[in-house]
């Protein structure tokens, strides 16, 4: 098995949101998130959306999206409907960090 690497510069962002869930919070949180996950997938210029569990006593959960450009990702961030969807989910979170970057290089299973 190999992998075949993507050298060429792409327009693509991923986002990596982490997020401390207050202690107690998980079901709240995840139903927020379920919410905005749904908003989200219709959304022009959206790939795809993934949502990571801790697997220690953190409770730093992470969203990582993937837009087919940086524009893209901007033009939904600073849309109202965004607002109005993420407003609630704060109430579930006492930390937040967001990390934005280009795709610049990529490894993906070669296919048979």
């Amino acid at each position: 098995m190999g992998t075949v690497q993507n050298s060429r510069r792409s327009d693509r962002l991923s986002v990596v949101f982490a997020v401390r869930v207050i202690e107690g919070g998980e079901e709240g949180f995840l139903e927020m998130y379920d919410k905005l996950r749904k908003s989200v997938a219709g959304t022009p210029g959206h790939i795809v959306e993934r949502l990571g569990e801790p697997v220690d006593d953190s409770r730093q959960w992470v969203i990582t999206s993937e837009w087919e450009t940086p524009e893209h990702f901007f033009a939904w961030q600073q849309s109202e409907d965004h607002r109005a969807l993420v407003a609630p989910l704060r109430e579930w979170v006492d930390s937040t960090q967001s990390l934005r970057f280009r795709v610049v290089k990529e490894t993906v299973k070669e296919t048979s």
